[in-house]
């Protein structure tokens, strides 16, 4: 068993149902969320925006490899409203507006470095918006 922290956000639609639908199909598809933040308010990171994100970060247990989890982890943003474009960015290669977005923080302390998939994460502790959320549940003990 793996244990893999993962980064949502959301800043389209209901964001807080968005998140909380989020969490159920993690648990569903892609292992058991054992802990969950609570969710953040932020302002949009990279881009320009009227739209607030709603941000949060769970931990999972689960037998899936890395490619699996990112494989997974799209097909939930896709079904959730999400473009084709899985990299949340515009044709012009900015970041835009979105009803969900799901990134790999770490799984536990493997390093991976492919063009589409590098854990850790390589711009998370850059974001207060995923740090302050997994801060708060690598210190829980408690589930969700």
């Amino acid at each position: 068993m793996h244990e893999v922290y993962l980064s949502l956000g959301s800043n389209q639609g209901d964001r807080e149902q968005l998140l909380n639908r989020t969490i159920r199909l993690i648990d569903e598809r892609v292992g058991e969320v054992t802990r969950q933040s609570s969710f953040l308010e932020t302002e949009p990171w990279g881009f320009q925006s009227d739209h607030k994100f709603l941000n949060a970060a769970v931990c999972c247990q689960t037998e899936k490899t890395p490619r699996e989890v990112l494989l997974l982890t799209q097909q939930i943003e896709r079904d959730l409203g999400r473009h084709k474009d899985v990299n949340c960015k515009s044709p012009n290669r900015q970041y835009v507006d979105r009803p969900i977005d799901i990134d790999i923080l770490l799984y536990d302390d493997w390093k991976v470095n492919e063009p589409d998939l590098k854990i850790p994460h390589p711009l998370m502790r850059q974001r207060d918006f995923v740090m302050i959320p997994l801060k708060e549940i690598m210190t829980k003990d408690t589930n969700p």
